[in-house]
């Protein structure tokens, strides 16, 4: 009891009243990182593997309907850990895979990838964290509530970094497509006058735009590649619109698939909606020009205004600051 007593009595000196919570705490976190990889490698019980294979001849039919929800990858180095690094609701899984689709990561690994970065970060951040509060226990007595949030914000910032780095290349993305559809759709316009079908349009767009907007080049060469595959075309057009998340791009398929519907020709709804999308880019100039006065304005109070005053006020609180001195006061 006396040896007991001593390491109570070192944690309160140290870490303060709760001291041993925290020596607790972070005992138990080691723990947790020890026994997760056991968890994670636990043999699967033969009860379960025969549940799991009559239930697997029940469901058959049911697979054969649906494309699969995950694509067994033996290279993969974290196939093992899919069931914990991977959605299980299927409306969930497809949620990320649609955010990571608009990002430009198209890997059958990416929500896998996505979700070990998540939780690898948020790891290193809670360890650095740990680290940074021993240093600061050394170098003086902080509060309980200091050394907690030392050591959770760190992870918190770690399992939050590949969410906000996804949601920025999401958002750059969408602009870089926005910009350089104007042009392509110019583009797409004089190869159908030129004779050409749609599908090798979407070709000669692809490989003449790859230099200024390389995501939007990506997405034509996909909807050609698709296309020669033989899937149908309104699928393939539908499913660029919602990999690409732009409204342009949506109003663009939806013409094309009326178009085909009702047999128009596509070259006169090419001309009017491309006609359209040049006016929506001068529209965007035109805005951004008419928000620029305001932000200048911004700029030069901040900029101008200091110097100014400080050379018309300057020496007049100069002079006032020595005949104060002068006086005595």
């Amino acid at each position: 009891m006396d040896f007991i007593e001593q390491i109570r009595v070192f944690l309160t000196d140290s870490l303060g009243p709760f001291g041993p919570l925290i020596a607790v705490g972070v005992l138990g976190l080691f723990l947790v990182l020890l026994t997760l990889p056991v968890l994670l490698k636990k043999e699967q019980d033969p009860l379960d593997k025969l549940r799991k294979s009559q239930a697997g001849e029940r469901a058959d039919a049911k697979k054969r309907k649906g494309p699969a929800l995950r694509h067994d990858n033996k290279k993969d180095k974290l196939e093992k850990f899919s069931t914990f690094l991977e959605p299980q609701d299927e409306k969930e899984l497809s949620a990320v895979r649609l955010k990571l689709l608009q990002a430009g990561y198209r890997s059958k690994t990416a929500v896998r990838t996505y979700h070990f970065m998540q939780f690898a970060l948020g790891i290193l951040g809670l360890l650095f964290g740990g680290v940074w509060a021993l240093m600061k226990l050394s170098n003086g007595e902080p509060t309980t509530q200091n050394v907690a949030l030392t050591i959770i914000i760190p992870g918190l910032i770690g399992y939050m970094a590949p969410k906000y780095w996804v949601t920025r290349r999401v958002e750059t993305r969408k602009e870089n497509i926005t910009n350089g559809f104007p042009d392509a759709l110019d583009m797409m316009l004089v190869c159908v006058e030129a004779g050409q079908s749609l599908d090798q349009a979407i070709i000669r767009v692809a490989k003449e735009i790859r230099a200024g907007f390389p995501d939007l080049a990506d997405e034509f060469e996909t909807v050609a590649n698709e296309m020669k595959a033989g899937k149908d075309r309104t699928s393939v057009l539908r499913d660029m619109s919602e990999r690409t998340g732009v409204d342009d791009v949506a109003s663009f398929v939806t013409v094309l698939i009326q178009s085909q519907t009702f047999g128009t020709s596509i070259a006169d709804a090419l001309r009017v909606y491309a006609a359209e999308m040049r006016d929506k880019r001068v529209m965007r100039a035109e805005e951004k020009a008419n928000t620029l006065p305001t932000k200048m304005t911004l700029a030069t109070m901040m900029l101008t205004v200091p110097p100014l005053l400080i050379i018309l006020i300057g020496p007049s609180i100069y002079g006032i600051a020595q005949t104060m001195k002068q006086l005595g006061v």
